[in-house]
């Protein structure tokens, strides 16, 4: 099965929307994808919790009704473990795009995984870095899920 890394715009996007098709990937698509992201996301995720809950009307129990939905098929890396070398490698590659997505890069270096990011900024910049293990929503939903009716 093919290795995911999610990207904190693409959870955001879930929570927002759990029957979205990026809500669906995530929900639906561990049969056929493992996903994973590294610790940070979880910083991340709380971090916007009030920004989250106003976009989507939610009360506490909706936002933790959604988080544990979206949640619960990913895999959660301590990117402390990373060998160095990766995670410096991946420094370089985002110090003049994000650098808050090095961690990001890093687990996909690490797991030989691929980046599903809807950051067009960071797409287009690690492209621009010959970085090739990016992959969206649609390529996802394309590849994946419609070869396997979700």
């Amino acid at each position: 099965m093919t290795k995911i890394i999610v990207d904190t715009n693409i959870i955001f996007s879930a929570l927002l929307n759990t029957n979205s098709r990026i809500g669906q990937i995530l929900i639906n698509g561990n049969r056929y994808c493992f996903f994973f992201a590294p610790e940070y996301i979880r910083f991340e995720i709380f971090k916007y919790k009030e920004k989250i809950k106003n976009l989507g009307n939610f009360t506490d129990y909706d936002f933790f009704e959604s988080y544990e939905l979206i949640i619960r098929n990913i895999t959660i890396l301590n990117h402390a473990l990373i060998p160095n070398r990766i995670y410096q490698k991946a420094e370089l590659l985002c110090e003049n795009i994000d650098i808050d997505d090095t961690a990001f890069v890093a687990v996909s270096d690490y797991i030989m995984g691929w980046l599903w990011t809807g950051d067009k900024k960071l797409i287009n910049g690690l492209k621009n870095n010959n970085y090739k293990r990016i992959i969206t929503t649609e390529q996802l939903y394309e590849d994946f899920i419609l070869k396997h009716k979700l």
